[in-house]
C-alpha cells in the first residue's frame, strides 16, 4: 500500500519538525514545514501503546528530489503524480484523501486548505506555544477593537 513517510514524534518536538525529520529518515528528502493539512484522530488503534492517536498530515517544500530511502522501513519508496495516487485502489483511504487535498491545493491555492503555524507568547513569562490555523487576512491580524 502507498502512504506518505511518517512516524512518531519526540518528547518536546514540534509538529513541522517531526514531519521534516521522519520524511528525511525515510528518503533522504530534505524539507521545510509549510503547513498542516488533516489530522486523523484514532481510538484503541493497537499500535498506539494503549493511547489515543493522532496522524498529523504536514504540507513541505522539498529541497530536494533525488531519494535515498531507508530499506529498514521502506519497501519501496518514489515520488507519485497526485491524480493517480488520488486514484489508485493500491493505498488507504487517508492517502487518498489527502491526495485530493493537495490536488484541491494546487489548482485553487493552498490558502484555501493549509493550516498555518504561528508562535505566540504563553500566560507564562518567557514561554511560547504554536497555535495551528487558517491564514487570517491581513486587517484582521492588526485589528485592536471590535467595531
Amino acid at each position: 500500500m502507498w502512504k506518505f513517510p511518517g512516524g512518531l514524534s519526540e518528547p518536546g518536538e514540534d509538529i513541522g519538525d517531526t514531519a521534516v525529520r521522519e520524511v528525511f529518515e525515510e528518503t533522504g528528502i530534505k524539507s521545510e514545514f509549510r503547513s498542516l493539512l488533516s489530522i486523523r484522530q484514532q481510538h484503541t488503534n493497537p499500535g498506539a501503546f494503549g493511547k489515543s492517536d493522532m496522524y498529523i498530515i504536514c504540507r513541505l517544500k522539498p529541497y530536494s528530489f533525488t531519494i535515498k530511502f531507508c530499506q529498514h522501513e521502506c519497501l519501496r519508496c518514489e515520488w507519485m503524480d497526485l491524480n493517480d495516487l488520488a486514484k489508485t485502489e493500491n493505498t488507504t483511504p487517508i492517502t487518498s484523501r489527502v491526495a485530493r487535498l493537495l490536488l484541491y491545493g494546487y489548482r485553487e491555492g493552498f490558502d484555501k486548505i493549509d493550516l498555518t503555524v504561528e508562535e505566540l507568547p504563553a500566560v507564562h513569562t518567557g514561554l511560547f506555544y504554536k497555535l495551528y490555523h487558517k491564514e487570517l487576512p491581513e486587517n484582521y491580524k492588526t485589528m485592536k477593537g471590535i467595531d
